[in-house]
């Protein structure tokens, strides 16, 4: 036997022994992991299970109990807290889950989260995550291949589209001012940068977050498909050389937020040739289209681009969140813009190839092995799995804007171009009603009484908005491979039944 050894005391406290419970905390693990595969796995994705258990925030606070106390609360009680906490949560991964740009649930997605989430790994150098290091240069490789940079490129792993469209904007000004670096902007002349009315909001956030102002963003008009118009963005680049400022970049998006456009990237490519600019393309949400053959041509041009942001969490399903940022770049372009050397990390002496010790390309220190689950996935489904994905909710969306179409008091908002179907529903009381000014107003007012309807119900999600001058339209999104095509007629049933006593 071990003799015991007397206690060892710092400050009044005991040292000998860890203090956690192994056996406690392997009962509560034993406990809880059914919880989560019956609750937030199996009943989650389950059709005839509710989409989301609806309360007010004041009443999910008082059902929640979220104050934190001075002592600790007992095993069951706790069990409770995870049983609570996934019943009121929205299930994302339901079949008739349609309200954002991400849905379903992928099985080794799933298992590739557990896993990180277990190690709880950092990637910032290869000794602490060589795994993960490695499964991200390998995703990053294969997307690069994908989007046809056939001399290769570099790329890191974002938390979030909006950051890699920031990582755009940040590594377009180095690449045309490298001493904004080390000066700052009191070094540079007025930068101007370009995007279209239809692109993500995160632009103008990227802006305004690394100084060049929102009032330096020129938005381009988009013509009624929602798309860039190539000779506008060529009058903007001249206005802005005429005004004495120097046009840097423009971002060109694949795939809206709402109407799904894709705009014409050869030909922005092409001004961008003209007038040395960077050339970055926005594909967070339709680059997924890059996996089908068939589809694909919606990005003719992109491998023209100097960078490229896509995010396999939304169309590819990878799981919240998977965000690649990539460049077409040999020259080490991520590394220079954004080293900052520490020497606790990234020393140069190191028994391995440092070349590995990837985290000092990124803003971040600490980052999720976000590719992993994405790796897994790929490895398990194929890359034609993958495309079938992609091509099924393709051919999923045509269906619904065909069943639209022979309804009455359904009207799409223009044929879809993505899985983005956009379109109103017109109540009986409204459909003698002739189009103007007043029948708007009434069909702008029926969107949200449905929405909340079918939320108070559970019964789907699907989300609508406003746009330009367009009254409210739902705008239904269409990803997962378990979405059938009954879904899509109980889509259009359940709003009619919502909806149809205003």
């Amino acid at each position: 036997q071990i003799p015991l050894r007397p206690p060892v005391l710092v400050d009044g406290v005991t040292l000998n022994g860890p203090t956690l419970d192994i056996r406690e905390a392997e009962s509560f693990l034993r406990d809880a992991m059914p919880i989560i595969m019956e609750e937030a796995v199996w009943k989650a994705t389950d059709v005839k299970e509710k989409v989301c258990e609806w309360r007010s925030p004041e009443q999910l606070k008082d059902l929640l109990d979220l104050e934190l106390r001075e002592g600790g609360e007992a095993h069951p009680q706790i069990l409770q807290r995870c049983r609570d906490a996934i019943r009121y949560s929205v299930k994302t991964g339901h079949p008739r889950f349609f309200n954002q740009l991400y849905a379903g649930m992928d099985p080794y997605s799933l298992v590739g989260r557990f896993i990180t989430e277990a190690i709880n790994p950092s990637l910032y150098t290869y000794e602490v995550a060589p795994v993960f290091l490695l499964t991200e240069e390998a995703v990053l490789q294969k997307m690069i291949e994908i989007i046809g940079w056939q001399e290769g490129g570099d790329g890191i792993f974002s938390p979030g589209g909006s950051v890699s469209n920031m990582y755009a904007v940040n590594v377009a000004r180095y690449h045309h001012c490298p001493d904004v670096k080390v000066l700052g902007l009191s070094a540079l002349p007025r930068l101007v940068m370009f995007t279209s009315q239809e692109c993500h909001y995160s632009v103008a956030k990227a802006a305004a977050f690394l100084g060049i102002g929102t009032n330096n963003v020129y938005v381009i008009p988009s013509d009624k498909r929602g798309k860039m118009i190539p000779a506008e963005f060529e009058k903007q680049v001249q206005r802005a050389k005429d005004e004495g400022a120097l046009p840097f970049m423009v971002n060109a998006t694949a795939g809206t937020t709402v109407l799904g456009a894709f705009d014409p990237l050869e030909e922005i490519a092409d001004i961008c040739e003209r007038h040395n600019l960077w050339m970055h393309v926005d594909a967070c949400w339709g680059g997924g289209a890059l996996m089908s053959k068939k589809h694909r041509y919606l990005l003719q041009g992109i491998h023209r681009a100097n960078s490229v942001a896509w995010n396999p969490h939304k169309m590819l399903m990878a799981g919240l969140q998977c965000c690649a940022f990539m460049v077409r770049d040999k020259t080490n372009l991520l590394q220079r813009c954004h080293s900052a050397q520490a020497s606790y990390l990234f020393q140069q002496d190191k028994f391995y190839d440092v070349s590995y010790d990837t985290g000092d390309k990124s803003i971040q220190c600490s980052r999720k092995p976000d590719a992993f689950k994405f790796w897994l996935m790929w490895k398990a489904i194929g890359t034609k799995g993958l495309e079938e994905r992609v091509e099924r909710a393709l051919a999923m969306a045509r269906y619904l804007a065909e069943e639209i179409k022979k309804r009455d008091g359904f009207r799409l908002v223009m044929e879809p171009e993505y899985t983005n179907v956009c379109f109103w529903y017109i109540p009986p009381s409204l459909r003698d009603m002739a189009d103007g000014p007043e029948f708007w107003r009434n069909v702008h007012a029926v969107a949200p009484v449905v929405k909340e309807r079918m939320m108070k119900k559970g019964s789907m999600m699907v989300g609508y908005q406003p746009h330009g001058d367009k009254a409210n339209f739902f705008r239904q999104i269409i990803i997962s491979p378990q979405v059938s095509r009954e879904d899509m007629d109980f889509l259009l049933d359940q709003i009619h039944s919502l909806g149809m006593d205003l």
